[in-house]
This record gives C-alpha cells, structure tokens and sequence, in this order.
C-alpha cells in the first residue's frame, strides 16, 4: 500500500511539473524573450516541406523513468529487476518517440527578394501565404501568418 502512495505521489509532482499555469490557447515566448529587442521579417511562402523535429531528450527521459516505476511494480526478485529494465528501455524508447515534433520547412521569399528556409513545428501553414518570421539575432523566435 505504501508503495502505490509513493507512486501516486510521484506522478502528481511530475503532473504538476510538467504542466504550465498560463492560459491554454496563448502563444508561448521563450522566458529571455523579454530581455532582449526583437526583430521581424516578413515574406510569402514559396515552397514547404514536411520534416520531423527530433526528441531533445525530455521524452526519452520522462518515458524512461515512467517505464522504470511502472516496471517495478512488476514480479519478484530476478524478474522484478528485469521487469524493471525492461520497461525503463521500452519507456525511453516510446518517449523518444512522442518527444519528436511534425514541423514545415518553409522557403520563404522576403519582402526585400532574399529567399530563406526556415522550419516552423506544426503544419499550419500553406504555400503562397503571407508570414512574419520574429528573431533574436540569426535565432528565430517565432513564424506567424499575418
């Protein structure tokens, strides 16, 4: 009984850890984003090409250790500890998996005729459309329809 308090415990502060108090459907900026001035540009895009966004990691490592509790709830002895590997490699590799990210190169051809290829998570944008391309340095911020 013990047992499944810690579990439960630890899923509530993973829950808690992982989920944000801000408003569900407003567009979230990187916390430096306020320390620093901004720059824009706009353009129509050209072309898109679908690609995947790889894990950063968080992923693996959330499904990992998710796999490894899970597992060790698991038999007995020798096969409690098998269990227990096994399902922290199987949840490492479903968390990878999840982790990755379906995202759009777009071309994009700015309003000034230099042409440039960003990528953007989602796939909400479509050739010929109208975007703005926000960055902080050569760091792109954000790409929004305009």
């Amino acid at each position: 009984m013990k047992k499944l308090a810690y579990i439960t415990l630890l899923n509530l502060v993973i829950i808690f850890a992982i989920s944000g108090c801000a408003r569900p459907g407003v567009q979230e900026v990187d916390a430096t984003a306020t320390e620093h001035v901004l720059y824009s540009q706009s353009g129509i895009i050209e072309s898109i090409r679908p690609v995947a966004v790889k894990d950063n990691g968080t992923g693996t490592f959330i499904g990992a250790i998710a796999g490894t509790v899970l597992g060790s709830l698991i038999g007995n002895g020798r096969g409690n500890t098998l269990a227990t590997l096994a399902g922290g490699l199987s949840g490492a590799y479903v968390g990878n998996q999840v982790g990755k990210a379906n995202a759009q190169e777009l071309t994009v051809v700015l309003d000034n005729g230099r042409n440039v290829v960003v990528i953007a998570k989602g796939t909400r944008f479509y050739t010929g459309e109208r975007i703005r391309i926000i960055k902080r340095g050569n760091r792109v911020v954000n790409i929004e329809a305009l």
